[in-house]
């Protein structure tokens, strides 16, 4: 790529920044940092690596006074293409601020709360909490992953814990640019004695050099404080969780980017005393239905976790999750995000190489994972064999006995009109069916890669039913059921979030299928996406629209985001 003498200026200002070897600029070695996790690239001048929060501060300067594009980047393990640059037909240049380096994590109020700065992942969270006795807002899928605190905040992720909700906070650290076009440093992070100028307030916050008696706990809240009741009210036609409802975009909360966010406080949540994982399987949906409302309306405990599995995803999982299983099972979750990053580097380095065939990592790990044997625990695959809807029911202390009590009385085998069994899992047998059940994430665009010469490709959506919808199978568009090859669906249950993965037959147009499965969700009431934001893949709601051209008017941070315009504005009312 040919650099203009003004390209060049601001590469160098990024070089005195940040120092010549954090800044990449060839297109080989940007590769990885442009392109999605599953899918989409797009074009940049440059990926630079801030160490510290004022340098990610400076870089932001120097990229709003030089009129460029700003895409925030952390761990890049976003779904939707939301973290990188979609295409080449941006009006401005494009950089991308990538600040895993910055990960420093500081427990508050005796662990109860936390400050992560732009790159702190759950991971790191999670095993600093450990030590207090406590967890962060999301323990599965994307702690694995290596995915960051304040992109779970961006994207108001969900995940599988059922009494937690949306990640969401209202107390951050970010830049802004307003309408005119000037850059701001917003402190509502709710400590005092920072400092005054951006540089003193980022300086001490990198080095946690605050006062805690100068801590405000009671001007807003760290977590979604009302998800428990919400997720109990059965008969709201209105979806649990759903990345468009407005309730929990603020600020930081559900800016997808649309902020350069420094820090984030975020609640902090007690490990239960006891745990049992219960494996639920039945062929009649109603019955889990039911039991989905029986649990929400009337237990006194909720779950810890309720995720649900078709049969056909287990199967799929057993066969294409497997490097996934064992990869976690021997190495451990702390390895994982290197794993994924030397896959896809290494996928993005292939490409360059036409007469290479196509995805080799990915085939190299399937045929890999042969040699190992059945990861799955017996008892598990019996109840696969029986039953083709299958429940993992995560309860904790008192719950514990509310369960037993509830699955003996309408779940026993041994009960003469029973269309439904489960098993109370050791720990072996629970740790496995989770570890199976977040494999199943990767299972089915693993299935894609092996079999797409007899395939058009999948349509992965990612959508949120009415909390009283109890009809949660669905019947399918004629035209669409008549071009699928296979359809792989989980979900989290009890907040009626399902992932459902539609994988056509080869010639089939899927865009077509798409625009004919949103309308079809359109008619049913469902929301989507429910929990993985729009990124470049979902066209955002009006309520969005909104909310994101009030936090960046002159759309200079992550634009193109929800189909909208890529162009600058110069006012928030475009």
């Amino acid at each position: 790529m040919t650099t203009t003498a003004e390209q060049n200026a601001l590469i160098q200002e990024f070089e005195s920044i940040v120092g010549a070897n954090k800044v990449l600029t060839k297109e080989s070695k940007t590769s990885y940092y442009r392109s999605g996790f599953r899918s989409g690239i797009g074009t940049a001048l440059a990926v630079v690596f801030p160490s510290t929060l004022l340098e990610q501060w400076k870089l932001i300067e120097a990229c709003v006074k030089n009129n460029a594009i700003i895409i925030m980047q952390a761990a890049k393990t976003g779904l939707t293409e939301g973290s990188a640059p979609s295409g080449n037909d941006y009006d401005r240049d494009v950089v991308v601020i990538s600040t895993l380096a910055i990960n420093d994590i500081f427990l508050i109020n005796e662990g109860k709360q936390a400050v992560s700065l732009s790159g702190a992942t759950l991971h790191s969270l999670e095993e600093s909490l450990l030590k207090v006795n406590r967890s962060p807002h999301s323990v599965i899928g994307s702690s694995q992953l290596g995915a960051t605190v304040i992109g779970g905040i961006a994207n108001n992720s969900g995940g599988a814990l059922v009494k937690r909700g949306p990640a969401y906070t209202e107390f951050a650290i970010y830049a802004q640019v307003d309408e005119k076009g000037e850059l701001h440093l917003v402190n509502n992070l709710g400590i005092a004695g920072l400092g005054s100028t951006p540089e003193e307030i980022l300086k001490n916050l990198q080095e946690g050099n605050f006062d805690a008696s100068l801590i405000n706990y009671d001007s807003g809240i760290a977590s979604d404080h009302e998800y428990e009741e919400r997720v109990r009210d059965v008969t709201s036609a209105i979806p649990a969780r759903f990345n468009a409802d407005e309730r929990r975009l603020f600020e930081s909360s559900g800016c997808a980017g649309k902020l350069g966010v420094f820090a984030v406080r975020t609640d902090t949540f007690a490990i239960p005393k006891r745990e049992q994982v219960f494996y639920l399987g039945t062929n009649n949906p109603d019955k889990l239905s039911k039991l989905r409302v029986d649990i929400l309306s009337t237990f006194k405990n909720l779950p810890e976790m309720g995720e649900y599995m078709h049969r056909t995803i287990f199967n799929i999982t057993e066969e294409y999750g497997k490097d996934t299983f064992v990869a976690i099972r021997y190495l451990g979750t702390k390895r994982m995000p290197l794993l994924y990053e030397i896959k896809s580097k290494a996928e993005n380095f292939l490409k360059g190489f036409s007469f290479l065939p196509k995805d080799i990592p990915n085939k190299v790990m399937q045929y890999t994972s042969k040699l190992f044997p059945n990861q799955i625990p017996e008892r598990l695959l019996k109840v696969r064999d029986k039953y083709e809807h299958h429940l993992i029911l995560s309860m904790s202390d008192d719950g514990i006995e509310e369960a037993k009590a509830y699955l003996e009385e309408n779940w026993s085998e041994d009960k003469e009109d029973s269309d439904g069994g489960y098993i109370i899992c050791t720990k072996e047998e629970a740790d496995k069916a989770i570890l199976h059940r977040f494999a199943a994430g990767g299972a089915a665009g693993r299935y894609t890669v092996m079999n797409n010469d007899n395939i058009a490709g999948i349509l992965p959506l990612d959508i949120a039913l009415r909390r009283n919808d109890t009809i949660w199978v669905e019947t399918l568009p004629q035209e669409v059921q008549d071009n699928i090859e296979i359809t792989l669906h989980y979900g989290h249950f009890m907040c009626n979030v399902f992932h459902q993965n539609y994988i056509f037959k080869k010639g089939t147009d899927i865009a077509r299928m798409k625009e004919i499965m949103l309308e079809f969700l359109d008619a049913k009431g469902a929301k989507y996406p429910a929990e993985h934001n729009v990124g470049h893949m979902y066209k955002a709601e009006s309520t969005l629209q909104k909310f994101y051209a009030k936090l960046d008017p002159t759309n200079t941070f992550n634009p193109g985001i929800g189909k909208l315009s890529k162009y600058k504005q110069s006012c928030n009312c475009c």
